[in-house]
């Protein structure tokens, strides 16, 4: 049994790190502060995770004797099954996110979901259950029991000369603080499940997109998209976007906006709105995936071949590298020359038909369907051929060079 009980200690620790850590990776607004920090919090998250796993397979082999234990004890069954139930989902669907490489990505986007939900269940569970355990309230219990049958005993003392209540109230304090506990952790937690809840099952990502919130694109004129932009070819996008950024989300106004093209080039560009929007432009449908696990699919672009920008401002014969910069002033990413030149990579104006969102990138943003998204520049600007190897905002922080989507 004291076996049992080192096992529970380390692993309420080793949660509340788990949960500490993991709710620092999930706020999107603090990753350009974190920077390279953040890189090696989610190493460490997932190296602790993997002491769990090795305390789940220390605890298995005493399970049965834990539960010949607990057999009168219903509460604390119930307890240990939602523990377990609980422990498992983020161990299974943690694994899938950590090797996200070797699954499809319908098996990591769904893991996302699963590791989310058990977050937003296990987190309020775990803090209840530890609040509800500490000594102080454990007293509560104990101190009210007594306090009850002493007061009650004295009165029938008064009464008929000798006590006789020996028994413990109805409704003590403990679990009035318990149940104003639970209250409050529901109170706190309930909000942002309910936003969770309501982001999965009620809002695609065609309406958060397209501009119908707050942060709407307000370029005009709108550019005027193709038939195969009006139709959606791909059918409309199918999940959900999470926006992520690094500095405040810029502003855009089509009176000062400008997109260059310079460098290693035998033409320099400076585009406004209106001759940024005379460029031909395509249509095509792929899919947009995360490094951190979530994925859009169908997603119906238009906008400009980056081939045929680099066609039309002539790279010269000393370029090498390809480098994105944002209008946020802070965040670039690189191509080689061999990789820009692939057919699918756009520079996007329109998504499922609609002006791309400023939450989501818009009016410009890069597209590089095979590779991870935080190669796909938002509130792309400028476009500057180099002749020397560079990295990008996160590969500089850590990130892999390596972008390419491997499906299992």
């Amino acid at each position: 049994m004291r076996f049992l009980n080192r096992l529970h200690r380390w692993n309420a620790w080793i949660i509340l790190i788990l949960v500490f850590s993991g709710l620092i990776l999930s706020i999107g607004s603090i990753r350009g502060q974190l920077g390279e920090v953040r890189v090696w919090i989610k190493e460490a998250h997932i190296l602790i995770g993997l002491v769990l796993v090795g305390l789940l397979f220390l605890y298995l082999p005493s399970l049965s004797m834990h539960l010949k234990k607990l057999r009168e004890r219903m509460s604390q069954k119930v307890n240990l099954g939602i523990v377990l139930i609980l422990l498992l989902g983020w161990i299974i669907s943690g694994i899938i996110l950590w090797q996200f490489r070797a699954y499809p990505s319908e098996w990591v986007n769904t893991a996302l979901v699963i590791h989310d939900f058990f977050t937003w269940v296990g987190v309020p569970y775990a803090l209840y259950h530890t609040v509800t355990r500490l000594r102080w309230i454990k007293e509560l219990d104990r101190k009210s029991a007594i306090n009850e049958v002493e007061e009650q005993n004295e009165q029938l003392e008064l009464q008929y000369g000798r006590p006789t209540i020996t028994g413990r109230p109805v409704v003590s304090r403990r679990r009035f603080v318990n149940g104003a506990v639970g209250v409050g952790i529901v109170a706190l937690f309930l909000p942002y499940g309910l936003r969770w809840f309501q982001q999965k099952v009620e809002l695609s990502p065609a309406h958060l997109i397209s501009g119908d919130t707050v942060e709407v694109n307000k370029m005009l004129p709108a550019p005027k998209p193709l038939p195969d932009s009006v139709n959606v070819i791909g059918g409309g996008a199918s999940g959900e976007f999470r926006v992520y950024t690094v500095t405040k989300i810029p502003e855009a106004d089509s009176k000062t906006w400008n997109f260059i093209i310079d460098g290693h080039v035998k033409r320099i560009v400076s585009w406004n709105w209106e001759q940024f929007l005379k460029f031909p432009r395509v249509v095509q449908v792929s899919d947009f995936h995360c490094v951190t696990g979530w994925s859009v699919y169908h997603n119906t672009w238009e906008g400009i071949r980056l081939s045929d920008l680099l066609v039309f401002v002539g790279v010269t014969q000393d370029a090498s590298m390809v480098k994105f910069y944002s209008s946020d002033l802070k965040y670039t990413d690189t191509l080689t020359l061999e990789q820009a030149k692939a057919e699918d990579i756009m520079v996007a104006v329109l998504h499922d038909g609609k002006p791309i969102g400023i939450e989501y990138g818009g009016p410009v943003r890069l597209i590089v369907p095979k590779m991870y998204a935080y190669k796909s520049v938002k509130w792309l600007s400028r476009i500057e051929i180099i002749n020397k190897e560079e990295d990008g905002y996160w590969e500089v922080r850590g990130y892999d060079r390596d972008a390419w989507i491997e499906k299992g």
